[in-house]
C-alpha cells in the first residue's frame, strides 16, 4: 500500500484530499497544527486502520517513520482574515515549511506536491491569469504575507527540481468553495453565506465590480489528483474559468437561500485583486482536466452544509470583519 502525507489535512482542502486518497486505496498520514483547521473535518476517518493523524506544525523538523511514496503541502492559512491575524506564521509555512517538506521528500525519494495560489498573481494586469504570466505584487502590503509566502514556495520547489532531481509538481489553486469551509474565515463563499443565514444586509467591497471565478472542491480534488500523477514539473492553474463579479455574486446567494437582505458597501480591502480568472488550458492539455460542476449545482450543496449550523455557530461568525478573498 503507498504512503501518502498531507499537510494541512484538517483544514477545507486538506480534509477533502485525505478523503480523496483513501477512496483511493493509500495509507493516509494527515498533519495539521490545528491552528486553523478543524479535527471535525477528519473525525469519520480516524476509525480507520489506513489513517493516522500527527498533531505537528511543519515549520519545525518534520520525520516520519517509515517509508513514504507522496507528499501533498496544503499546510498555510489561506483566507485574509486568518494570514492578516497570523502574518508570521503564515511567512514562516511558506518558507521553512516548505523547506522541510522538501527535504524530507528528498530523504524519502517521494513525489511532493506544493499548494500555491492564484495569489501568486496579485492584483493582475493580465487577463485572464496565464501560468507564464509573473505577476502584479505589492510585497510590503498587508496581503504580501501570503502572497509572497506562495511565490518563495514555487521558487524553492522548483530550485529543489533543478538541483537535486526531486519529482515535484505545482498547483496554482484559484478560488474554491464547498463544504467544511469554515463560516468565520473571511473567503466571499461562507461571508455571503454566513451573513444571509443570520438575516444580515450582504457586504460588498468598493462597486463590486471586481470579478472571482469560483471552483468547486470536488472538482479542484480532481484536479490535484490527475496532477500529482502527471509528468508535469511547472506550475499548473487550476480553477473554474466562469468569472462573476462579487456584486452579482451577492444577487445570486441572496435568490439562492430566498432571503430579503439588501447589499451594503464599504471601502475596497488594500491590494485586493479587482480580476481574478484562471486560464486553464494547460490543465485541459497536459492532464485533461476542467470543472464538472456549474456553480448553482456546487452553491446548493454548499448551503445545504451550512444549514447544518446551529444558531450559536452561526453568530460566532458576525463579528468578524470579511475582508474579500
Amino acid at each position: 500500500m503507498q504512503k501518502v502525507l498531507i499537510t494541512g489535512a484538517a483544514g477545507f482542502l486538506g480534509s477533502h484530499l485525505c478523503d480523496r486518497f483513501i477512496k483511493e486505496g493509500f495509507y493516509v498520514i494527515a498533519m495539521d497544527n490545528l491552528i486553523t483547521g478543524d479535527l471535525k473535518n477528519l473525525e469519520h476517518l480516524f476509525k480507520l486502520e489506513t489513517f493516522e493523524f500527527y498533531n505537528h506544525d511543519v515549520s519545525k523538523f518534520v520525520h516520519v517513520p517509515g517509508k513514504l511514496d507522496y507528499i501533498l503541502h496544503f499546510a498555510s492559512p489561506a483566507s485574509p482574515i486568518d494570514y492578516l491575524k497570523i502574518p508570521i506564521q503564515t511567512l514562516k509555512v511558506g518558507s521553512l515549511g516548505t523547506h522541510n517538506l522538501l527535504g524530507l521528500a528528498k530523504e524519502k525519494k517521494a513525489r511532493i506536491l506544493i499548494a500555491s495560489t492564484s495569489e501568486v498573481y496579485g492584483d493582475p494586469l493580465v487577463h485572464p491569469q496565464t501560468e507564464d504570466y509573473y505577476g502584479n505584487v505589492n510585497t510590503i502590503g498587508p496581503r504580501g504575507v501570503y502572497d509572497e509566502a506562495k511565490r518563495f514556495q514555487e521558487s524553492i520547489t522548483m530550485a529543489y527540481h533543478t538541483y537535486h532531481g526531486l519529482e515535484t509538481r505545482i498547483v496554482r489553486i484559484f478560488n474554491t468553495y464547498g463544504p467544511r469551509m469554515r463560516l468565520n474565515d473571511g473567503r466571499v463563499v461562507p461571508a455571503f453565506i454566513g451573513q444571509a443565514l443570520r438575516g444580515e444586509d450582504l457586504t460588498v467591497f468598493g462597486e463590486g465590480l471586481q470579478t472571482r471565478s469560483f471552483c468547486y472542491v470536488d472538482d479542484l480534488v480532481e484536479g490535484i489528483y490527475r496532477l500529482l500523477f502527471s509528468d508535469y514539473v511547472y506550475p499548473v492553474n487550476i480553477g473554474n474559468p466562469d468569472e462573476i463579479t462579487i456584486k452579482d455574486f451577492a444577487k445570486e446567494i441572496i435568490k439562492l437561500t430566498g432571503t430579503k437582505q439588501k447589499i451594503i458597501y464599504k471601502d475596497l480591502p488594500t491590494n485586493d485583486p479587482l480580476q481574478r480568472q484562471p486560464d486553464i488550458s494547460k490543465a485541459k492539455e497536459i492532464i485533461g482536466w476542467e470543472p464538472k460542476f456549474d456553480r448553482n449545482k456546487g452553491m446548493k450543496r454548499t448551503l445545504d452544509y451550512f444549514k447544518e449550523f446551529s444558531e450559536e455557530e452561526l453568530k460566532k461568525s458576525e463579528h468578524r470583519d470579511f475582508s474579500k478573498k
